[in-house]
């Protein structure tokens, strides 16, 4: 396949797909400008924080995977990739521990004043008296909002400091998530107004778009405790920023941010914030995700979904449906022979029902296998006779539900 890197990979992961015959492009200078001028040819486009815009979904002729090396999808269009029929493939994960040491780090700066501190000593200053006044984190309530793979890894370590962790009840969350949950010790409360009217300190970890854009606002902003901390190292639009500095302002908010609104574009820049330049602050400049052993974990993440791609078998991928879609799922067993499926997808072209997805299982000893398909269009009595009666079909089941 011929890859497109828009944003660099460590060089020994591209070498890596090198030698399984891939044909590798490094080009970090690209930019969003710059990839649909150079899109043309390519089967897979991988990027970190590079966007990919619809224009270059549409220039693209041959392009099938688009992969984030990381876990946010929101620098890409996935409703135009999906439009498309092209895979957006994500590695969630792989990042939280870093993300999660580094929310720690900002923690303790701001409730010992470290970075003050140190500048102090560097200017040949002493005062002991005045940075010994912290607060502490033993038995303080942790508030994290947005409990996945971050904020766990977040938990956890914050468990091990001897806080109590709080985060918001949900109905609908995995059952493998609620067990960590409960395994890590998490209190749950009813709601987010709850969380953080009752917490010493609120971390975020959700992630951006429209859905969490000021979701920090000055009304929660209002229900934190005077003194409290907030810390953000998930986006920076998922704080009011204009509300913050006022709650910094009106009632002693501290801040650990890794993350800003209007951030630069390249790695290195002038950067004018009054949100970062607040004495209130402890800041950092968008790295939670940026250790040596995030970027190893990221990249071989990178490589796996490539070849799962190239397998026949995407993994991670966020825009396909992951429910049962249609009107009816038609389940075939029969045995593995050539045409069977080809005949079947005859019969519902002549009855005009569509295919939305289609899965074919072998059983030990390839002799049978089971089509599962989801469909759309009335799967009449006469069309399931016409499938039943396919050479080399042994059963054939219509499940109809609810459109």
């Amino acid at each position: 396949m011929k890859i497109l890197f828009a944003d660099a990979l460590p060089e020994a992961y591209v070498d890596l797909l090198a030698q399984r015959g891939d044909e590798c492009t490094v080009s970090p200078e690209l930019g969003a400008e710059g990839i649909p001028d150079a899109i043309e040819g390519y089967d897979v486009l991988v990027v970190r924080s590079t966007k990919v815009t619809a224009e270059a979904i549409g220039r693209s002729d041959r392009l099938g995977l688009i992969v984030r090396s990381g876990a946010g999808t929101n620098t890409i269009d996935c409703q135009a990739a999906a439009d498309a029929g092209i895979y957006v493939c994500n590695v969630p994960g792989t990042n939280s521990i870093a993300v999660a040491e580094l929310t720690l780090g900002l923690l303790l700066a701001v409730d010992r004043h470290i970075p003050a501190a140190t500048s102090d000593l560097k200017n040949g200053m002493w005062d002991k008296k005045g940075y010994s006044k912290a607060g502490g984190l033993m038995g303080k309530t942790f508030g994290v909002v947005g409990v996945g793979e971050i904020g766990l890894a977040v938990a956890e370590r914050a468990r091990s400091f001897g806080m109590t962790v709080v985060a918001e009840r949900k109905t609908d969350r995995r059952n493998d998530v609620e067990a960590r949950i409960r395994s890590i010790g998490i209190r749950l409360v009813e709601n987010l107004d709850e969380l953080v009217a009752e917490s010493d300190i609120i971390s975020i970890h959700v992630p951006g778009g429209e859905s969490t854009e000021n979701l920090i606002d000055g009304r929660l902003l209002a229900l934190m405790k005077p003194g409290a901390i907030l810390i953000n190292t998930s986006r920076g639009e998922v704080v009011d920023e204009e509300a913050l500095i006022a709650a910094m302002d009106d009632k002693g908010i501290r801040a650990g941010l890794d993350v800003f609104r209007d951030e630069p574009d390249s790695g290195a820049g002038k950067f004018i914030s009054a949100l970062a330049s607040h004495p209130n602050v402890i800041g950092t400049h968008h790295i939670g995700a940026s250790t040596q052993q995030a970027q190893d974990a990221t990249s071989a993440g990178t490589v796996d979904v490539i070849e799962a791609y190239r397998a026949g078998d995407p993994t991670n991928c966020v825009n396909v449906v992951r429910t049962r879609v249609g009107s009816a799922t038609i389940t075939i067993r029969h045995f593995d022979r050539v045409g069977v499926l080809a005949a079947a997808l005859q019969v519902l072209r002549r009855g005009d029902i569509n295919v939305q997805t289609m899965a074919n299982k072998v059983f030990h000893g390839s002799n049978a296998a089971m089509a599962i398909i989801d469909v759309v269009g009335h799967v009449s009595d006469d069309v399931t006779s016409e499938l039943a009666g396919l050479d080399n079909v042994i059963q054939v089941q219509i499940t109809a539900r609810d459109e």
